[in-house]
């Protein structure tokens, strides 16, 4: 990489605790570290701007007429009071594109002021907010009939999906974070699209955290507890187990959100420590002796990487992204459905050999995605659409960069 692209980098996520925002986070470090200069746009807690090394960034905080997308985001409905301050901010700046990370209020903000400034735009892919929105549909429309709360599920996530396509044809790249989204998108906008990936970080994920094993078989899960996670399938899965005569388990459920209380009635024998980060995040990790990840929705699946760092074999759903992390047999397992996922869980609770051998395999798989190389190919990409000037960029030409 030559002189990388100045970047205006509109972030939707940064404080809360998802892998959108972990990935943001990563990305400002990565800036930091190799002297890169980055304008992060993003939300806070109060309205400031201050320089971190070669970063410059600038919060906002959201107004009070806002609507509220989820427990930890909401959309700010007067964010254009925002637009002049923010303009004086890019002009300033000169940056060479604009990268938007969603259909947000902050993502809004990037499009207008790349439209305003004449700037290329590229936007990253990194929630499936159609099947985000029907989950949560279905679930406030549980006291109709199943069949019409399907109908009305199925509708509602066809036309936000529609919507979301209108807006990724705006930018002149889109980024996603896995094959089948790639295909979608370039599809459905006629827009070129690339890959964003996603690191972790193998030194604080680590299979020597784990202590001596040989008590009851610990059955992990990490995420947000919401709807969309299919949380609720490991309520099965405990019914499973016990219906097949494994008793010597236990749950671990890190995270929070809105399923919690429905989760702690099916799990009442399950741990709940809440949200956890850094050392105490890793600790929870190696003590699992298998990880589940029952979701549909996850574009790419942060937490599957973090549990295969620590040596741990994981078992996702065929939906979404987390399948492209898996090497079915060997770093875990593949669900073709919820009642495959309920029989599996069965099946590798049953053999502690095979998820023992599966350990050293899941690590090794973690160790080739590190975010040196993630975001060193993410700043290909912008180098070709800077090069581009707001046309097509050309293919994206890896940068290779070792982790």
């Amino acid at each position: 990489m030559n002189v990388p692209p100045r970047v205006a980098l509109f972030a939707d996520c940064y404080h809360e605790v998802n892998g959108v925002a972990n990935t943001m986070r990563r990305m400002v470090r990565f800036a930091c570290d190799r002297r890169i200069p980055l304008l992060c746009v993003r939300a806070g807690a109060e309205t400031r701007s201050f320089a971190d090394g070669p970063v410059r960034v600038v919060e906002y905080q959201r107004s009070a007429v806002r609507l509220p997308v989820d427990q930890d985001l909401q959309f700010d409905l007067l964010f254009l009071r925002l637009l002049p301050a923010l303009r004086r901010e890019l002009a300033a700046f000169a940056p060479d594109l604009v990268h938007i990370t969603g259909p947000g209020d902050c993502g809004a903000l990037g499009v207008l002021l790349s439209r305003l400034l004449h700037l290329p735009l590229v936007a990253s892919w990194h929630t499936n907010i159609h099947e985000f929105g029907a989950r949560r549909l279905d679930q406030a429309l549980g006291f109709l009939l199943p069949a019409w709360r399907t109908r009305a599920a199925k509708r509602a996530e066809s036309a936000i999906l529609d919507l979301a396509m209108l807006f990724y044809r705006i930018p002149s790249l889109i980024l996603a974070p896995n094959r089948e989204l790639a295909a979608l998108l370039e599809r459905r906008t006629g827009r070129p699209v690339h890959a964003m990936l996603r690191g972790v970080d193998t030194d604080l994920f680590h299979p020597e955290r784990r202590r001596a094993s040989g008590g009851p078989l610990v059955l992990g899960y990490v995420g947000r507890l919401t709807p969309e996670k299919n949380v609720r399938l490991l309520g099965e899965a405990d019914r499973a187990l016990r219906a097949a005569g494994v008793r010597d388990f236990r749950f671990l459920i890190v995270g929070d959100g809105g399923e919690r209380a429905a989760l702690a009635a099916l799990l009442p024998e399950a741990s709940f420590p809440g949200v956890l980060k850094g050392e105490r995040l890793a600790e929870a990790y190696s003590s699992m002796d298998l990880m589940l990840f029952p979701s549909h929705t996850d574009t790419f699946g942060n937490v599957v990487l973090e549990a295969q760092a620590a040596g741990v074999p994981v078992l996702v759903t065929a939906s979404g992204g987390p399948k492209y992390l898996v090497d079915e047999g060997l770093t875990g397992s593949v669900a073709r459905d919820d009642a495959d996922f309920v029989a599996r869980t069965v099946a590798l609770a049953r053999n502690r050999a095979a998820l023992a051998a599966m350990r050293s395999h899941a690590r090794a798989a973690a160790e080739s995605r590190c975010w040196n190389r993630v975001f060193s190919d993410l700043y290909e990409s912008y180098a070709l659409v800077a090069a581009a000037g707001g046309g097509p960029p050309e293919a994206p030409h890896p940068a290779g960069a070792k982790c």
